[in-house]
């Protein structure tokens, strides 16, 4: 059957194709009753406006696009990000928007930009000294940053990740840890010391708790490794950090997603937990609560990040509120994979899995 268009639609309704044009992209043109007339003519018709018709007419494509720091396959690992998206898909539901996941183009998020059919992005986890803010600001496409340094002119949600970073840290130092090893997010820096916005944050946290038990992260007692944020990047980072001599009593993670991971490789592996190693994380997923032994971690409100970051992004677009900075608070949440180490344990290190040798982030 041949496709109706908005000519039929017009000698069927009796008006005008820019009427038809006005009854689907802009109804506020028309008279209540003859829009809801045309709509009514197009339903018993049959038709449906052609989205990139449409988008071109009305300058808009009606979905939120967002920006992700890795590929969707990956990402869709990290219940983070299901949590993250919960939260910005309520707010599409209730404007009417469709969200758009714009994964690394060939590897760059900066070629992944132009190419996302969007009328604004949430970008998440996105250092801002990078080309893709430039590119956005100079496209004049809206956006809102997430977990990444504010700026001035940019509406922004973050967490308080140094006060949260500095108490999960304080209290596995409070257990008696003093051989503890930090399984950092990989940044693509040359040394933990360049990170910036939230891993800075995080490890300005864990540098001011370990230094008022005079520790640091020269100290021999101390280790950092850096590793992606997925399961495989925790099983990895265990894998280096169980390799030396000086084994550590506790591991702090930067991320469940990673504590996870690093927690079932070591239970693989026989490692005794918590008693032989403790493990916190940074995040609360859902699956936190559900592994054995439980996860303690430090809780952020996930899901109500998401959803500001869509209400910011929704306020930008309409141009209806002045730009925005939002910090949410942590809290460590206790449960069964941090407790006090054997004393034997700090005393004398054990021997070796391997000779694979690491490479410690100065």
């Amino acid at each position: 059957m041949r496709k109706v268009t908005i000519n039929d639609i017009a000698k069927a309704a009796g008006v005008s194709k820019t009427a038809v044009s006005f009854a689907f992209n802009d109804p506020s043109q028309l008279a209540q009753a003859t829009a809801s007339h045309i709509r009514e003519v197009a339903e018993q018709m049959g038709y449906t406006p052609d989205p990139v018709a449409r988008s071109m007419t009305t300058k808009r494509t009606n979905a939120l696009g967002l920006l992700l720091p890795q590929d969707i396959a990956k990402v869709m690992e990290n219940p983070f990000y299901t949590e993250f998206m919960r939260g910005v898909g309520k707010v599409c539901g209730q404007v009417g928007r469709t969200l758009m996941l714009v994964p690394p183009l060939w590897g760059s998020t900066l070629e992944a930009i132009p190419h996302a059919a969007v009328d604004g992005f949430i970008v998440l986890g996105l250092e801002i000294d990078r080309g893709e803010v430039q590119l956005m600001r100079q496209r004049r496409i809206p956006f809102v940053i997430v977990d990444s340094e504010a700026l001035d002119d940019m509406p922004s949600v973050n967490v308080d990740d140094y006060s949260g970073a500095h108490a999960i840290m304080t209290h596995v130092l409070s257990k008696g840890h003093r051989h503890v090893a930090v399984i950092g997010i990989e940044s693509g820096k040359t040394g933990f010391d360049q990170y910036t916005g939230t891993l800075a944050a995080r490890l300005a946290g864990y540098r001011e708790a370990l230094a008022a038990h005079h520790l640091s992260f020269d100290h021999r007692n101390v280790q950092f490794v850096e590793a992606p944020s997925s399961w495989e990047g925790g099983q990895m980072a265990f894998e280096r950090i169980w390799s030396r001599e000086c084994r550590p009593t506790a591991i702090v993670a930067m991320s469940d997603i990673l504590a996870i991971g690093a927690l079932e490789t070591a239970k693989a592996q026989q490692v005794s937990l918590p008693e032989e190693l403790s493990i916190a994380g940074f995040d609360d997923l859902p699956e936190a609560r559900h592994i054995r032994p439980a996860l303690t971690t430090v809780r952020q409100p996930t899901e109500e990040k998401g959803r500001i970051a869509a209400e910011l992004l929704m306020a930008s677009l309409e141009n209806h509120q002045a730009v925005a900075h939002y910090v949410l608070p942590t809290e460590v949440i206790i449960r069964k994979s941090v407790v006090r180490p054997y004393q034997d344990r700090i005393e004398q290190p054990k021997q070796t899995l391997h000779n694979q040798k690491v490479k410690i982030t100065r």
